[in-house]
């Protein structure tokens, strides 16, 4: 038996059929469409999760008015490739018995004044104490990650649910220096705002 008719009869339905590439144009066409309307959207979600943990942040983001507290200040990065070689906490009114964290290889300053008021601690008035510390002549590169500790009362007279912040400076070599100590307005995130200083949200005392 020839193969010939069997062979037409299939090159004759090979010709009624679009190219591959034309049968499948669609398909590619509306791929395309889809990664341009996605690829956007990725983008802006890597680059919000990374500006988001660029930022000088404390480790716990809520404590209790009234206590004691532990703070961890975490340094992600230098600036702009520069590495830290100092950072400075402001700390703020209502916040007594300051006793930062010795880091080896780094120098500790505690800078005291007088309070804007007198406060009651466990019996004792205080009217001075550390109102800014700083840790300096260290070298944290900018490809590396560091924390700064610190512990510290919270007084009573700060107000429950409301933000306590603590600006940062944080300087690095050959003068740069990333300043972290922008205070929110009350109701607006600290994802509006650039330089957002550290926050810790204080929760009433049970």
């Amino acid at each position: 038996m020839s193969l010939r008719p069997i062979k037409r009869a299939v090159g004759a339905r090979r010709r009624l059929l679009p190219p591959f590439h034309a049968r499948y144009a669609p398909f590619r066409r509306a791929f395309a469409a889809m990664r341009t309307l996605l690829l956007p959207a990725t983008v802006l979600v890597a680059f919000g999760a990374t500006s988001a943990g660029a930022h000088v942040t404390l480790e716990t983001r809520e404590a209790t008015a009234g206590t004691s507290h532990k703070a961890v200040f975490r340094v992600p990065h230098g600036c702009k490739g520069k590495p830290t070689i100092k950072v400075r906490v402001q700390i703020p009114d209502g916040v007594i018995a300051v006793k930062p964290q010795p880091k080896a290889g780094w120098n500790l300053e505690k800078i005291k004044g007088k309070y804007a008021k007198s406060y009651d601690y466990h019996g004792t008035t205080i009217t001075e104490g550390v109102q800014e510390v700083s840790w300096s002549g260290g070298n944290l590169p900018d490809d590396e990650y560091d924390e700064f500790v610190i512990r510290l009362y919270l007084t009573g007279e700060l107000k429950p649910d409301t933000t306590l912040y603590f600006p940062v400076v944080q300087e690095c070599s050959d003068g740069a220096a990333e300043r972290w100590i922008e205070i929110p307005e009350a109701g607006k995130p600290s994802a509006n705002y650039d330089a957002p200083a550290p926050g810790v949200k204080l929760l009433p005392r049970r």
